[in-house]
């Protein structure tokens, strides 16, 4: 991997943008604000890494994270910070999650979700990445992965498996619809 600066996204203190229902800027606060105030009203970034088989390699949060600890996660995923587009936040957060640089590596956005319209939490866009490589993924995120396939991954959740809330839901209006 790559020798990297810190990452920005770990800080609570990171500023995201605030849009309205039709996800136009209006003003801007802290991550942390956001979560306190439980807003859902500011923008993220998941891709989905899609194997030739139609499995999608999904991730192990590290049990150290804060949030869903040794919980399923998408292959990428990440807060767009103030100022950025949707497309600016997917090129970091594959550089820093998976090093994947997606100015050389192709990705296709597949869906673009708005919580006042879909059962999500927040403003968001999905992207996905052609590959059968395990991506070199960051091992301060990531302790593992598995490939599942769309319906597997929305069964484990049903069974009771952790991770991210919108997974599920992301995953059937994306692959399963």
């Amino acid at each position: 991997m790559q020798n990297k600066p810190p990452r920005e996204t770990d800080s609570p203190e990171e500023m995201l943008d605030l849009v309205d229902e039709n996800d136009n800027v209006i003003g801007s606060k802290s991550r942390k604000e956001i979560y306190a105030e439980g807003l859902r009203n500011y923008r993220v970034v998941h891709a989905f890494i899609v194997n030739s088989k139609g499995k999608i390699w999904i991730p192990r949060r590290v049990s150290t994270k804060k949030l869903y600890p040794d919980g399923l996660d998408y292959s990428i995923a990440g807060h767009v910070e103030s100022g950025e587009t949707y497309e600016e936040g997917m090129i970091k957060e594959a550089i820093e999650e998976v090093d994947i640089d997606l100015k050389t590596t192709p990705f296709e956005e597949i869906a673009s979700f708005n919580p006042h319209t879909h059962e999500v939490h927040c403003f968001q866009k999905v992207y996905v990445i052609n590959s059968d490589t395990v991506p070199n993924y960051n091992k301060e995120d990531f302790s593992g992965y598995e490939w599942l396939s769309p319906e597997e991954i929305v069964k484990r959740f049903e069974e009771g498996e952790s991770g991210k809330e919108d997974i599920p839901e992301v995953v059937r209006l994306c692959f399963l619809q």
